[in-house]
């Protein structure tokens, strides 16, 4: 297996407020995380900027032009009860896009099988002309619209954050081409993500209740999302890679570990080695306990590279940093 690591700097420039669970030190103790030896041998590269008129693909120019003039000159401005713009944080989305676009370049090269791409801001709540739940632009939307320029028929989005996709499913809820599917704790927020959200036949929900463990999200992986793939069959899966659902997170309830993660990737890499020669591509969204994240992410990246859930690293210390709460 070949893999790519595009880490984002620029992504430690996007402020949120003392407290705030979406903050930069997720990316910080990604990082440290990437440095493990374990991970060594993986290629990496960080992340280009891509222009602006990117997110025009998904987002219509005015909501671009508001996000331009809700940016402060100095410190950040709050958007709505949780979702902040600051001054740098129209960089971070562009090299967000920048890391997705790259990563797309890469594997439709053939350079690579699979990519992860550890960025923030999160993108998958920010819908067509609204944003929402710490996400401003949705960038995997913006890959798979970019994908389909590049020629690609049929992508899949799979989508295992904790909450639900709303913004992605909203985007695509018409475009046959484009299959969304999400497992997402039910009833949290945004509120949707019902079995009957179906929009043109392409969207598949998997609404998991408070508590779900590994067991029962292996349940409804196999009943519901895993087949609506192979059926679909993809050229390229792009991956929504939320570590929320994660035990120890502090904004959701879900009981998943780690190698819960390395068993979703496990299984859509199956898919992608039968429809799609391997193409994966990863962005990361939630998580918002530093260890859940870290360990989760570790899983992770470990079976795109590797093939196996790699080492537990829940013993490892790593240097105290600001937590949540």
């Amino acid at each position: 297996m070949s893999s790519l690591l595009i880490t984002q700097p620029q992504g430690l420039d996007h402020a949120t407020p003392p407290g705030h669970p979406e903050r930069a030190d997720r990316l910080r103790r990604l990082n440290k995380v990437f440095a493990l030896p374990h991970f060594a041998d993986i290629k990496r590269k960080e992340a280009a900027c891509a222009g602006l008129e990117f997110a025009l693909e998904v987002h219509p120019k005015a909501y671009i032009d508001q996000l331009k003039t809700l940016r402060p000159v100095e410190g950040m401005s709050q958007i709505d009860g949780d979702t902040y713009i600051a001054k740098e944080s129209l960089g971070a989305i562009m090299t967000a896009m920048g890391a997705g676009l790259d990563a797309l370049d890469e594997v439709l090269a053939g350079h690579h099988e699979n990519a992860f791409c550890a960025i923030r801001p999160p993108g998958h709540h920010a819908e067509r002309d609204a944003p929402m739940g710490f996400c401003l632009v949705n960038t995997i939307a913006v890959v798979a619209r970019i994908a389909q320029q590049k020629g690609l028929e049929r992508i899949a989005i799979v989508d295992f954050d904790v909450h639900h996709g709303n913004g992605t499913q909203d985007i695509f809820y018409t475009d046959k081409n484009v299959m969304y599917a999400s497992s997402h704790q039910m009833p949290l927020f945004p509120g949707t993500g019902a079995i009957n959200e179906t929009g043109a036949g392409n969207i598949f929900n998997a609404p998991l209740s408070e508590g779900t463990d590994g067991k029962e999200m292996q349940l409804a992986y196999k009943d519901v999302i895993l087949p609506a793939i192979e059926n679909f069959h993809p050229d390229l899966i792009l991956i929504s890679a939320g570590f929320d659902a994660d035990r120890r997170d502090p904004l959701a309830g879900l009981n998943w570990v780690p190698d819960d993660f390395a068993w979703i990737t496990g299984k859509l890499m199956d898919i992608a080695d039968k429809r799609c020669d391997n193409r994966i591509i990863s962005l990361l969204e939630g998580g918002y306990d530093l260890d859940g994240l870290g360990q989760g992410v570790a899983a992770h990246l470990s079976m795109l590279a590797h093939g196996t859930s790699g080492p537990a690293i829940d013993h490892i210390k790593f240097e105290q940093e600001e937590h949540f709460g």
